[in-house]
């Protein structure tokens, strides 16, 4: 007789769809529970796919260093960029505001979630050719991507979390000295093998949950409101206002680099460790070039794959194809610092909470018009004003500068912006150059669409 079920375990059911192998069913066996019942595929130890590769750099500021956000970042960028991507645990005297727990933002406030099909990140046929074969056509052959799942508070999504993960992994020891509802908890390095296990030699339907992309008005925030650039009417989610991120164990973040190549900083706010990959700037190119050469279908199908981050290839392919990748495993409390065009990807190992934004220092300017420049070669829309950051930045230098020189008053800010000034400053090259490029640019326009100022050509 089929067992009657709760409402919330059948709402739990409804988002999760694992499919029995024949080698998962086996390893099902042992104390039964409800969830156990419902849930039949399980971790595959021996099959474990862990990629062998080196771990990124680790930095511990003290509180005086870390004060200043972006004067470390550029401390530290000779030795964490060649990695594309570090970890940083701030001192333990630093604590962001979070009111994420308060009560009435945990109990009350619900957010959307995207369902991810962690089998389908690497190996999976091109849509066209999926709606061909099976001759049923809908919104979802033309693309591959995640679509909407149920919205929870953070006390349901936990739940949520806690349910997967532990029919997942949750096999009871029974073995000696062990109680019986004693379950085994994975590491880290079970997860990630498993993960990839999941992902390049998939048997069965993996389905989960991500809260994603989440506006920060409406659970607060841990980072400022301001940088020491980006400051004239720039209020870009992702850049100034931060994204929220609601995970579980194996939603995933795929490869991508950041918009218009802005550095990103990640804040974990709680929860169990998310696991990171990074490639350098230096060896992009030589990612897509491995994506395109190991997915080629999906790519003809659709060549701004890359964009649309829903796509992983496993570092251990691409460390075969001569692109090196580094792993940084995220623990709370901690930052992530991806670096400009580093493409990254990862995954959560449980129900966690994390926090990201953009922020451009002025070394960032010339990385920022080379995106431009891709992203006119590519055809792609761009969701920032390059030359509006541009122009911001060499107005406030000019106020810090006339405090400096006029006025006499010397700050750690205003110094901070005579350092990029000067001939051979970055901010001065960048102006220059940006200068040049569109003096070029209007030269070879018709003589009749040149724009003209007092009687001269520009």
């Amino acid at each position: 007789m089929e067992q009657l079920k709760s409402p919330e375990e059948s709402h739990l059911e409804e988002n999760h769809s694992i499919k029995q192998s024949p080698k998962s069913a086996k390893s099902s066996e042992g104390p039964e529970s409800h969830q156990n019942q419902k849930v039949k595929a399980r971790w595959d130890p021996d099959e474990a796919c862990r990629p062998i590769i080196e771990d990124a750099p680790v930095f511990y500021p003290t509180a005086e260093e870390f004060e200043h956000t972006l004067d470390y970042i550029s401390k530290i960028r000779a030795k964490a960029e060649p990695y594309g991507i570090c970890r940083i645990v701030p001192p333990a005297c630093w604590s962001p505001p979070c009111c994420l727990k308060e009560k009435d933002t945990w109990k009350h406030n619900k957010f959307s979630t995207r369902i991810q099909f962690v089998e389908l990140l690497q190996n999976r046929e091109p849509m066209r050719k999926k709606s061909k074969k099976s001759n049923v056509a809908s919104e979802t052959d033309e693309t591959f991507g995640f679509h909407s799942g149920s919205d929870f508070t953070l006390e349901e999504f936990e739940k949520e979390a806690a349910y997967f993960k532990e029919c997942y992994f949750g096999m009871k020891d029974i073995m000696d000295g062990a109680t019986e509802n004693q379950i085994l908890e994975p590491s880290v390095e079970d997860i990630e093998g498993e993960y990839w296990r999941i992902v390049e030699k998939p048997t069965d339907e993996v389905k989960v949950l991500y809260g994603a992309d989440l506006e920060t008005a409406t659970f607060g925030s841990g980072f400022p409101k301001s940088s020491a650039l980006m400051t004239k009417e720039c209020d870009i989610s992702g850049v100034l206002v931060p994204w929220l991120y609601i995970g579980m164990c194996f939603s995933s973040f795929c490869w991508h680099v950041e918009d218009h190549h802005l550095y990103s900083l990640n804040y974990l706010h709680w929860g169990d460790p998310k696991i990171w990959y990074g490639v350098p700037e230096s060896h992009a190119s030589n990612l897509e070039d491995a994506m395109r050469k190991h997915l080629p279908d999906l790519f003809e199908e659709q060549p701004d794959l890359l964009h649309c981050l829903v796509t992983q290839l496993s570092p251990t392919v691409l460390k075969a194809e001569g692109v090196p990748v580094y792993r940084v495993v995220q623990h709370s409390g901690e930052f992530v610092l991806t670096f400009p065009r580093a493409y990254h990807s990862g995954f959560n190992c449980g129900f966690n909470c994390a926090e990201a934004v953009n922020v451009a220092p002025v070394d960032w300017l010339a990385h920022g018009q080379h995106a431009v420049e891709l992203y006119s070669e590519q055809r792609r829309k761009t969701s920032i004003s390059h030359d509006k950051l541009l122009m911001g930045a060499a107005q406030e230098a000019i106020c810090a500068l006339k405090e400096l020189f006029l006025l006499g008053k010397e700050t750690p800010e205003n110094l901070r912006w005579r350092s990029v000034c000067g001939k051979d400053g970055v901010l001065t090259m960048a102006i220059k150059t940006r200068v040049k490029m569109e003096r070029e640019r209007i030269k070879y326009l018709p003589t009749n669409l040149r724009v003209e100022k007092d009687g001269k050509g520009l």
